[in-house]
């Protein structure tokens, strides 16, 4: 067999094993690094200690002679610690963080080789999570999704997981919801209106919109 090729990344174990970003063998998630711990307190010259002068290390990121991979590598582990992100919105925050974009390159193709930047993985769950939690359409999905820079292919195909069935129920939830919180005796032209604006702004087209909201708001009612 081979050696095992040289990992300049800093995410490969001393025995061979890719860590995870949860790792503690991983010392960027270790709380916030990004003040850098507490320096001694200084000196006046005379020996005596300066009670209450602390130094602080710069923040990677901000240090000039910081290594440009590592401090990548710093920003993307903590941005992935809180929720799965799009390589575009990883690659946005390098440029935030005025990270070159060789070492900026280099590391985000390193996490996608070791599957920690997934867009395909970052759609599916994005499309799965905003239609059950926030009733939003196709169109709204992929909106949402396009802007984030997941490729529409990428997006189409998440999106699958949503039929026209599944949209038509989400309508009707969200629409029913509503109306629950609509006193009885308001004008149905202006019910109507209330709805229909509702369901616009989650992405549903005219069509479904005043199909679901005629079902839920008649004109007989009140």
């Amino acid at each position: 067999m081979g050696s095992t090729p040289h990992d300049d990344t800093g995410l490969t174990d001393d025995d061979g094993t890719v860590g995870s970003p949860s790792s503690p063998d991983v010392p960027e998630l270790r709380g916030n690094s990004s003040a850098g711990p507490v320096a001694e307190a200084d000196d006046d010259g005379s020996g005596r200690r300066l009670a209450g002068m602390k130094r602080r290390r710069p923040a990677p990121e901000r240090d000039p002679e910081a290594d440009p991979d590592a401090v990548a590598r710093t920003i993307v582990l903590r941005q992935l610690t809180g929720s799965a992100k799009s390589r575009k919105q990883l690659a946005d925050k390098l440029v935030e963080r005025d990270v070159p974009d060789d070492a900026a390159r280099r590391v985000l193709d390193r996490f996608e080789e070791l599957q920690l930047i997934d867009d395909v993985a970052f759609a599916d769950s994005w499309v799965r999570g905003r239609a059950r939690t926030r009733g939003l359409s196709r169109s709204a999905l992929k909106r949402e999704l396009r802007e984030k820079g997941v490729a529409d292919e990428t997006a189409d195909e998440a999106l699958e997981q949503v039929s026209d069935a599944n949209e038509l129920d989400m309508a009707r939830e969200l629409v029913e919801k509503k109306v629950r919180s609509m006193p009885a005796d308001l004008d149905h032209d202006k019910g109507v209106r209330r709805l229909v604006s509702m369901l616009g702004r989650k992405g549903y087209g005219p069509g479904v919109a005043f199909r679901v909201v005629n079902e839920a708001w008649p004109a007989e009612r009140g």
